[in-house]
């Protein structure tokens, strides 16, 4: 999506906030209907599938409303204390909602094992079997929700939420065959080898989402076909001679980009300032939510500089100019 796509008077983030709180409070209403439903379901048939779903789906309730507050308090407007903005706030939100998963992963393992050794009847299995087929349903509807917004608006925090359905909907599939096994086919353990399962999918989503949350929290590098092409928008100018120091982070919905760019040492200031907001409106017609800042060097007569982590030219970045 472009700054083009944007509805007239508003800016592509304040576009992405919007698909963000929407898709938030999806989240928040599937999680507490998945509870609902779960609850009953358990009630009725002392299932440990339906249990654990149960206990996952919670800590989905938790997780989602700390997505619903993050998310909003990420597309606040930058302040005085807070100058580049308050994007942080998803990747925080992402590295909690790995907790819960961890946390809801450790509640289904341990009461799984509890039941291999001590394997329970189910009962009413007929009401567990649906619950845990409307549970994939809903589940199912709001991960395309979610998908279709994180095409949108690459949220972090979206992303992590996302990922936690997906695996539940995984463990929900599982409960579902557990549950139908243990009621229908006479065989119980298969409700807590169906608990087991969900616990190291649930393990597994855990460790993405954490990783998520670390790699913007740790200001990684945007992937390398993207700073490819920031390179290559800032040097379609042929008089951009060079580029180096170039640093990206992410921030929340935001892409922060800083880098020094070679210039002819004979231009005026004014035919620098201009070659250099012509490449800041080229790279944000491809990255909208960007904040750019591009210091201009005179090529071949100045000395290396930046501070701590200043950088001599990368050859990839700043070739020789022809001729």
């Amino acid at each position: 999506m472009s700054a083009r796509d944007a509805l007239p008077g508003t800016t592509l983030p304040e576009v992405n906030a919007a698909h963000t709180r929407r898709v938030t409070a999806y989240s928040v209403m599937a999680a507490t209907l998945l509870i609902g439903i779960k609850a009953f379901a358990w009630q009725a048939s002392g299932s440990v599938a339906v249990l654990s779903s149960l206990a996952d789906s919670a800590l989905d309730l938790a997780a989602s409303l700390i997505t619903f507050w993050a998310v909003r308090y990420a597309a606040a407007p930058p302040d005085a204390e807070h100058r580049h903005g308050h994007g942080k706030a998803e990747a925080f939100a992402s590295l909690i909602q790995s907790g819960l998963v961890f946390a809801s992963a450790a509640l289904v393992g341990w009461e799984a094992v509890r039941r291999l050794q001590d394997p329970v009847e189910i009962v009413h299995g007929g009401w567990a079997v649906g619950v845990m087929a409307a549970s994939i349903v809903v589940t199912l509807a709001l991960v395309v929700a979610q998908t279709r917004a994180l095409k949108a608006t690459g949220s972090v925090a979206v992303a992590g939420d996302r990922a936690h359905y997906l695996a539940d909907l995984t463990s929900n599939l599982a409960a579902l065959l557990g549950v139908a096994g243990a009621a229908w086919l006479g065989f119980p353990v298969l409700d807590a080898v169906a608990g087991l399962f969900v616990a190291a999918w649930l393990v597994w989503g855990a460790i993405q989402v954490f990783r998520g949350a670390a790699d913007h929290l740790l200001d990684r590098e945007l992937p390398a076909e993207q700073t490819a092409r920031i390179v290559e928008l800032v040097r379609a100018d042929p008089r951009v001679l060079g580029l180096h120091q170039l640093r990206t982070r992410v921030a929340g919905p935001y892409v922060l980009i800083q880098m020094h760019a070679d210039l002819d040492p004979e231009l005026t200031l004014k035919e620098a300032h201009d070659i250099m907001v012509a490449a800041e409106e080229r790279i944000l017609e491809h990255f909208p939510a960007a904040d750019i800042i591009i210091h201009p060097d005179p090529r071949g007569v100045t000395r290396p500089h930046g501070g701590a982590f200043g950088e001599p030219d990368s050859p990839s970045a700043s070739p020789e100019p022809a001729g």
